[in-house]
């Protein structure tokens, strides 16, 4: 796989947009390991190898275990997470399939009880954001950084 274009030289201006939206995400409130899992069970979801190789390795690097990093696609079966994480793993996946769930109620009410009004809309900034870093890294074909290494060898 080649990439298509590097978005950041093509559009400096806009891109510092994108990355100002990242930094709000970051500085939210919200829980750094609860974001990793966001963005990563997000980029699973749209099967973004290059946000996924990110994301785990920053989780990683905060502390997040190698155990629930590998069950996050099944986060459902798995009782290694809290009730908070599977409302925002819940909205995320609501979110990040909106043309297919339409954002059901019940995962509406699921996040409710677990986060406040202010955190609602943070922790919908992170999936949005995730979301679209996504649409960048796969619509112009970013490549990680193990496969270009290994490309590369």
């Amino acid at each position: 796989m080649e990439p298509r274009l590097d978005f950041f030289a093509a559009a400096p201006a806009t891109m510092k947009a994108m990355l100002d939206l990242e930094s709000k995400v970051k500085v939210s409130g919200l829980e750094p390991s609860l974001i990793h899992l966001v963005k990563t069970r997000a980029s699973q979801i749209n099967g973004c190898a290059y946000c996924i190789h990110m994301h785990t390795r920053e989780a990683r690097a905060d502390g997040e275990t190698e155990e629930r990093l590998y069950l996050l696609d099944a986060w459902r079966e798995s009782s290694l997470y809290s009730d908070r994480e599977r409302a925002a793993l819940a909205w995320t996946e609501a979110l990040t399939l909106v043309a297919q769930t339409h954002a059901p109620d019940e995962d509406y009410a699921l996040l409710r009880a677990h986060f406040s009004d202010e955190e609602q809309v943070k922790l919908t900034l992170a999936i949005s954001a995730i979301n679209a870093w996504n649409r960048f890294a796969i619509g112009f074909r970013s490549i990680h950084p193990a496969g270009a290494q290994r490309a590369a060898a």
